[in-house]
């Protein structure tokens, strides 16, 4: 039997602060049973009946950045001018060993002792669509529970930097202090969603390095952007030293105030919503496919008649799709046991 849950205590629990609520409130979120999306789905239209002002931060880095040390630092400092924080991840590569981590967190060690912080490992999951949602859904739930800032971190690469700036307001990229050939490792796709550049260890020896970085990422995002009507900043900072936290922190304000003045904060939150509306119909239609022995089957079918030639892709589509909609009644997300 699945796992029982008390959504109008869990709901109560949440909006106190509770941490064994926020835990248990995400664990429900994050589950994959059919029979808990309707709890879940219930729990998030509470919480979110009012509105917050929390501010979203997505955090990504080349390998070696120093993600889990800035922001352990970035964190604690937040926590000093009386903020609490919540981190959470995106990491699609958790499935490989079936469980849960978030990035280094042995380097987060001081943040995770906080009571003003609340930290949460990305959940397992079989594929990005499913981690992220999960993640966008916990953010709801830590922003009901009064975390006025929420550090999403992308430990995984690719499409995981893509899925976190679709669910924050400013998406923050950490660069090393080391010049050359490491800008070639920064994949323009990535560059285009960046919001705040930080050139991170730029303390002692690597001072004069990262300044130099900096002047090579600027003169890069003058090439990404072409004639964009704002210009990403680019700083240094040593979050091991707790140089300059301050100012990252005071780029990442100015741009949601830029984001506020220009397109509006609600605005913008709406128009990710509209988007991960079409993303959340897609997923539960593959998601449908995945779970179904008989379409599964029948897909391997079909790839392997195209493949030989005994039938045409557009044939085989639509062959699919006929199959498709007969199942349709059987699913749970059609019998409104699942519906999202």
């Amino acid at each position: 039997m699945p796992r029982k849950f008390d959504v109008p205590v869990l709901v109560e629990g949440v909006r106190k602060g509770q941490r064994a609520a926020v835990a248990q409130a995400i664990t429900l979120v994050e589950s994959r049973l059919p029979a808990h999306r309707p709890m879940a789905r219930q729990l998030l239209t509470e919480l979110t009946s009012v509105p917050t002002d929390a501010v979203r931060v997505g955090i990504s880095g080349v390998p070696g950045a120093g993600k889990s040390t800035f922001i352990n630092s970035m964190g604690q400092r937040l926590i000093e001018q009386g903020h609490k924080v919540a981190v959470l991840a995106v990491d699609p590569s958790s499935t490989r060993t079936g469980g849960s981590v978030l990035g280094d967190r042995t380097r987060m060690g001081e943040l995770t002792q906080s009571t003003d912080a609340f930290v949460r490992p990305s959940p397992s999951g079989n594929h990005l669509g499913g981690v992220a949602r999960a993640t966008r859904e916990a953010m709801l739930v830590v922003e009901a529970a009064g975390y006025d800032v929420v550090i999403v971190e992308t430990v995984g690469v690719g499409q995981s930097e893509v899925a976190v700036a679709g669910m924050v307001d400013t998406f923050l990229m950490l660069a090393l202090a080391r010049s050359g050939d490491q800008l070639q490792g920064i994949k323009r796709g990535i560059l285009e969603i960046t919001d705040v550049i930080a050139v991170n260890k730029a303390d002692g020896d690597n001072a004069g390095e990262a300044r130099v970085t900096a002047r090579e990422l600027s003169i890069a995002m003058k090439l990404v952007q072409q004639g964009g009507d704002r210009r990403v900043p680019v700083l240094t900072c040593s979050a091991l030293q707790r140089i300059s936290l301050d100012e990252v922190w005071q780029a990442v304000l100015d741009h949601r105030a830029w984001l506020e003045a220009n397109v509006g904060l609600a605005h913008h939150r709406a128009e990710q919503q509209v988007v991960w509306m079409h993303s959340q119909i897609e997923a539960t239609l593959l998601d449908s496919m995945r779970s179904s022995e008989y379409l599964r089957e029948l897909n391997t079918r079909l790839e392997d008649d195209v493949r030989h030639g005994r039938t045409s892709a557009m044939e085989a589509t639509a062959d699919f799709l006929r199959d498709f909609a007969a199942q349709v009644p059987q699913m749970d997300w059609a019998k409104g046991a699942n519906r999202l």
